[in-house]
């Protein structure tokens, strides 16, 4: 992957977080055809249905992507940190009251069941897009490969996402009956947990990354995150819009 910016001098932390940020302007996933046609309106509700079932794929192996990083921590403190993004996601149970904290899977599964998509072929991920699988392995091989710093800074993404969500929630409501806020609750939730994701992780970017190697090694990471969604978006518009040619195997919309 090559650094599509001069990182010729070690940057100042305002210089750096100001390069970083501007990364979303140009690379981040809400440009993409296929999310304006999904926040516009613009799809069929077969064409939601794909986007939410590869979507899972990418959602299920999160986790997976945060254990492994983990576990190359040698620091307790971030640990403790990173410990709460699987948590957000698994959920946990909650001995106090005998319930249970309803993680970000389960609560991807209330959208998908809202879209009469079958939970157990939803689980079995068999009709995902070859691409997507191709795009979110190579997530989790670039951070069981590349250094912590770059594992966790590939999560640099985060700084975005609040405006998508926000975006994706109104526009969604609007635009399609089969929407609501209980089955949007995956994104409603992420509106609180984001910001303390985001705080954290900008934070130790701009913590560790003292030289100027380093901090060209946490852009690149961070850009890769862009390339992995952005290829799932590709995917997606290719086999469901245009030209429409679902690969073997992938999931077909019914009519």
């Amino acid at each position: 992957m090559t650094v599509t910016m001069e990182l010729n001098k070690l940057m100042s932390r305002e210089e750096f977080e100001k390069v970083l940020r501007g990364v979303g302007k140009t690379q981040y996933h809400n440009l993409h055809p296929f999310h304006k046609l999904l926040h516009g309106g613009k799809l069929n509700k077969g064409q939601v249905q794909a986007w939410a079932l590869n979507r899972y794929y990418y959602q299920c192996n999160i986790p997976i992507k945060d254990c492994a990083l983990m576990s190359r921590m040698k620091d307790p403190k971030l640990r403790r940190i990173w410990r709460k993004r699987v948590f957000d996601h698994d959920g946990r149970d909650v001995k106090d009251t005998g319930g249970k904290d309803t993680g970000g899977i389960e609560r991807w599964f209330i959208l998908t069941d809202a879209l009469g998509l079958d939970r157990d072929y939803v689980k079995s991920t068999e009709g995902i897009l070859p691409i997507t699988r191709f795009a979110v392995d190579a997530y989790i091989d670039f951070v069981n490969e590349k250094s912590v710093l770059e594992g966790v800074t590939s999560s640099l993404s985060e700084l975005f996402a609040p405006d998508i969500h926000r975006e994706r929630i109104a526009l969604m409501m609007k635009n399609y009956k089969f929407t609501n806020e209980k089955n949007m609750s995956y994104f409603v939730k992420r509106l609180g947990q984001a910001p303390i994701d985001i705080e954290q992780v900008l934070s130790y970017a701009l913590d560790k990354a003292k030289t100027r190697e380093e901090q060209e090694n946490v852009y690149n990471a961070l850009v890769f995150k862009m390339q992995m969604l952005w290829a799932m978006l590709d995917a997606l518009h290719y086999s469901y819009c245009e030209p429409g040619l679902i690969p073997p195997g992938a999931f077909k919309p019914e009519g």
